[in-house]
């Protein structure tokens, strides 16, 4: 059995920066293997340790300094008595690489040296978290694929897998050979001291430059995407903490911190848009993939489509698939809902349930129609459809958009990047354009009236269904939509107890809050993966954040770099978390609590 490994080596999150060119800044900052890489290498390494005719080769493509992400690899499987190489896609040539010029490249590299019954990756990297090469090397190979990965078991030529996908979880069965996607809490990690890697033979490091793989075209040459302007999200916080104060004096102070930047302003709630309906005109077709049992997130890609279709004189069109991802319990999106949110024309997908296949019907569909662009959700679906269809077309692909503009009749995609620090703006160059979008980042708009729908066409495509990934079992656990909208959210660390949580209500239902979490809380499994935030988990951007018992280090307040306010109680005076809060309490948050809600409701705002 051969496994081939993708890793990508990246800035240590605290460093991350862009230059002048919209590049990332590699030189002079500390790198790493990406977070999700460092379990692809470890289940590769797992896996070959149970079988004698197993060995596993890891691939990264990157400068030369790439090199010592391959040596870590090589070292973790040479400890462990692995048959373990690597292989350095490396030459200026690939300098500028969007996902599709990278996943081009590393494809070209597998199928040099394959085959390979199986292709590991991470889940995403966390410089970027688009999570589109794994996908679109699947379907540049023609390979069934399964995304984040958490539990996996080989049988003979068979994988059962258990996925952690957003807000539901995911039992499927996969012949080989396949590609996966591996999720954080798969297995341990591999790390390797530096000295450890030092000591990685370098003859296992073989070396492939652009010449090697063939004609391309490579690099920024061989992209359909481009960065354009970046808007800087600097986060200004007040970083107020006494910890020598009495802890009542502390949340007084606190409250009218928060206070002071609106934190607890309840006046101002957002309220729907109204939807500008498309022209219905012959500009171009703004389609929209919708996925079944997220309604909310269909009802901000249609008011986005129509706003875009506005600006093209163009027309809205909606991608309907039989039943992916959906409960038995869900209602069926039918014609009358996306009449009332903006659709102007209705396209099922028939067979199509499982996303290579919806993929398939979408690209299909769009080699024959040429819409102007396609948005789709920003979910573990979407993003695998949505990847696959732009490596069939050849077609740019911005990931997990926030905002829309056209500049000169196309668009422009803003992206969030390198640890929410910064908004990119990501243009095409192909006629299809395509474009994820964040759940909960675009305004939910109010269904039109009655007599302001237009009947949508309809057509039918039949869809022939691939059969490689067999789903046994979905349940579905949390929702995203309920984190991306909340005006308030409290996020509780290893601190707390679950069996405390009911405590936080009174505090909750006074702010109207949601709970989510840190890492840690979701590793011992006592909140779901939907409710983590942080850089390996969710951003969200409240007008207040809580956080109670968690130290608050980069990693998990990375995630609300968006939030108007936020505010820290933790026991710990020398704690992260002051660093990244507007105020702070130094405190056991039971003691806390109750001093906060008294303070709050007697708040004058």
């Amino acid at each position: 059995m051969r496994i081939a490994v993708l890793i990508k080596q990246v800035p240590a999150i605290e460093e991350m920066a862009l230059g002048p060119d919209g590049r990332l800044i590699r030189s002079g900052s500390e790198l790493e293997m990406s977070a999700y890489c460092r379990r692809a290498v470890s289940k590769a390494v797992e896996l070959a340790s149970q079988r004698s005719d197993c060995s596993v080769t890891v691939y990264t493509l990157g400068p030369p300094s790439a090199e010592d992400a391959l040596r870590e690899a090589v070292a973790w499987g040479l400890d462990r008595d692995v048959g373990i190489d690597a292989v350095l896609i490396t030459d200026p040539a690939f300098a500028g690489s969007d996902t599709l010029a990278t996943a081009r490249a590393a494809a070209a590299a597998l199928t040099q040296d394959g085959p390979f019954d199986l292709v590991l990756c991470g889940k995403s990297s966390v410089d970027a978290d688009t999570g589109q090469v794994p996908p679109q090397i699947a379907e540049l190979l023609d390979l069934p694929f399964a995304a984040a990965v958490k539990e996996l078991r080989l049988d003979g030529e068979h994988l059962s897998l258990g996925c952690e996908l957003d807000d539901q979880w995911l039992d499927c069965e996969i012949a080989l050979p396949a590609v996966l996607s591996c999720a954080e809490r798969l297995c341990e990690p591999s790390k390797v001291s530096p000295s450890g890697r030092a000591l990685a033979p370098a003859e296992r490091i073989r070396f492939v430059d652009a010449e090697t793989l063939g004609s391309g075209p490579w690099g920024q040459a061989g992209s359909p995407t481009r960065v354009g302007k970046t808007r800087l999200l600097a986060v200004d916080r007040e970083r107020y903490v006494e910890s020598g104060l009495a802890l009542a004096e502390q949340v007084r102070r606190a409250v009218r911190v928060i206070a002071d930047k609106g934190g607890f302003d309840h006046s101002k709630k957002p309220t729907e848009p109204k939807l500008v309906t498309s022209p219905g005109g012959p500009g171009g077709v703004v389609a929209v993939l919708a996925e079944p049992g997220r309604d909310k997130l269909l009802r901000e890609l249609l008011g986005a489509a129509s706003l875009l279709a506005g600006e093209i004189n163009g027309s809205t069109a909606v991608l309907l698939p039989s039943s992916m991802g959906s409960s038995p319990a869900e209602p069926a999106i039918d014609a009358e809902f996306l009449a009332a949110y903006g659709a102007d024309h209705i396209v099922h997908l028939h067979g199509a349930a499982i996303e290579e296949d919806v993929a398939a019907g979408l690209a299909t569909w769009a080699a024959d129609r040429l819409p102007w662009a396609i948005l789709a959700p920003g979910t573990s679906a979407g993003r695998e459809i949505a990847s696959r269809v732009a490596a069939d077309l050849g077609a740019g692909l911005a990931g997990d958009a926030v905002e829309f503009d056209v500049e000169d009749g196309r668009l422009v995609a803003w992206k969030s990047a390198f640890g929410s620090q910064l908004i990119v703006a990501v243009h095409t160059s192909t006629a299809v354009q395509l474009a994820t979008v964040r759940a909960g980042v675009l305004p939910t708009p109010e269904a039109l009236e009655p007599d302001r729908r237009k009947i949508p066409a309809e057509e039918q495509i039949e869809v022939r269904p691939r059969g490689r990934v067999k789903v046994t079992a979905r349940r579905r656990d949390d929702d995203i939509d309920v984190l991306a909208g909340a005006s308030t959210v409290i996020a509780v660390g290893r601190g707390v107890d679950p069996s405390d949580y009911p405590k936080l209500d009174p505090l909750a239902g006074l702010l109207d809050a949601e709970l989510a979490c840190t890492r840690k809380v979701t590793d011992n499994g006592w909140m779901p993966h939907a409710r983590q935030i942080g850089i390996t988990g969710r951003s969200v951007s409240p007008r207040l954040f809580v956080m109670i018992g968690a130290s608050g280090n980069f990693n998990h307040t990375v995630g609300v770099r968006g939030a108007l306010s936020v505010l820290a109680i933790t026991n710990d005076p020398e704690a992260p978390a002051w660093e990244h809060a507007d105020a702070g309490i130094v405190g056991d948050w039971r003691e806390v609590l109750p001093l906060l809600l008294t303070e709050i409701e007697n708040l004058d705002v």
